[in-house]
């Protein structure tokens, strides 16, 4: 188990984040660049030092400000995979990955049984020999994570380690990269500032926003209860956050956002509530609607993207007053004639939405 509070300052950005990380599973930091993901990986690492808090694997403190307490990298048991995967290209995949057994003092015939038990579970026994520079994308990632699971970690640290592939070869190598940290008994930390890594990955997911723990829970805790506009984002919702209206004439249920007035299905309860709306639920109009429709918002049509695999339907973004995300058909794209720059109507009924506190 790594126990992890984490404060570093570094001119007008400030680090402030607490999580922690079981053993045998995959905690996935997420956020935007600037987030302190990067800077978080390094004080787990031992590169740089706490300002305050702690760094507690197992019964292992490898940091402590209050105690006085900091042990550097190389007396840490991790396992580091950059982003450009840091081979020495001059070397051979044995010699890249048996480099860590070698300092440490181990002699080479003990080391390479130990280089051929890992390359065999990654799938890549036949690359021994193979000089690093003459390595695909996808090879030299197996490589570096043999070379960090080679010394039996009790903390792995990934730093967008898919970042470097194409999209192809991320595609594949994700899969074989998801199945092996399942099976390794340490606890990972993925840094990645990717939504859909963050989802495929994440047993647990950290989101950072400006150096700060915005959300964290499980994939299911995200997917269904978003509390921050990235978070929203990041699993592709709509996120309104405000408190009831209540006394005057209020007939419907309705709630006071930053952004207006929401009505509702049901009543919320007296405190702060949080409301999500599936981008399917939303329905566009070229003008004002009339009908059903509770929740009505004017904006213009910022983006237009195809959903995959066959752009069957298109996600819309509009510029309205919260930005909304809107989910229609290809058909409904022609007979609306939808373009960027557009002005449109989006509304959405109140059994449309989706209520938690």
């Amino acid at each position: 188990m790594l126990d992890a509070h984490l404060v570093k300052r570094r001119d007008a950005f400030a680090l402030d984040a607490a999580f922690q990380a079981p053993a045998g599973s995959t905690t996935v930091l997420v956020g935007e660049s600037g987030a302190g993901k990067s800077t978080a990986l390094r004080l787990l690492a031992g590169l740089d030092r706490l300002d305050q808090g702690h760094v507690v694997v197992g019964a292992e403190r490898w940091a402590d400000v209050s105690a006085g307490r900091h042990l550097p990298a190389w007396q840490r048991s991790i396992g580091l995979v950059a982003q450009d995967y840091a081979l020495f290209p001059h070397l051979s995949v044995f010699d890249n990955v048996a480099f860590g057994l070698r300092a440490s003092g181990q002699p080479r015939r003990h080391a390479r049984p130990m280089v051929q038990e890992t390359l065999d579970s990654l799938g890549i026994a036949a690359l021994i020999d193979r000089p690093a520079a003459r390595l695909s994308g996808g090879q030299q990632q197996r490589v570096a994570l043999a070379r960090a699971l080679v010394l039996r970690p009790k903390l792995l640290l990934l730093d967008e380690p898919l970042s470097s592939l194409d999209l192809q070869t991320r595609r594949a190598v994700r899969g074989e990269l998801r199945a092996l940290l399942r099976r390794l008994p340490c606890a990972t930390v993925y840094v990645t500032h990717s939504p859909v890594e963050a989802l495929v990955f994440g047993d647990g997911i950290v989101v950072l926003e400006r150096g700060r723990v915005a959300q964290a829970g499980s994939r299911e805790d995200l997917l269904r209860h978003p509390r921050s506009p990235f978070v929203a984002e990041l699993v592709g919702t709509n996120l309104f956050v405000g408190r009831p209206v209540t006394g005057g004439r209020i007939v419907t249920p309705t709630i006071r956002t930053a952004e207006g007035v929401l009505a509702l299905d049901a009543e919320p309860g007296p405190d702060m509530v949080y409301v999500t709306v599936s981008p399917r639920e939303i329905t566009l109009f070229r003008e004002a609607p009339g009908g059903s429709a509770q929740n009505v918002f004017l904006g213009t049509v910022r983006e237009m993207v195809p959903e995959p695999p066959a752009g069957e339907r298109v996600r819309v973004v509009l510029d309205a007053n919260p930005t909304l995300v809107v989910e229609v058909t290809r058909e409904a794209v022609a007979s609306l004639e939808l373009r960027e720059g557009m002005r449109l109507h989006a509304a959405f009924k109140a059994t449309g939405v989706r209520v938690y506190s």
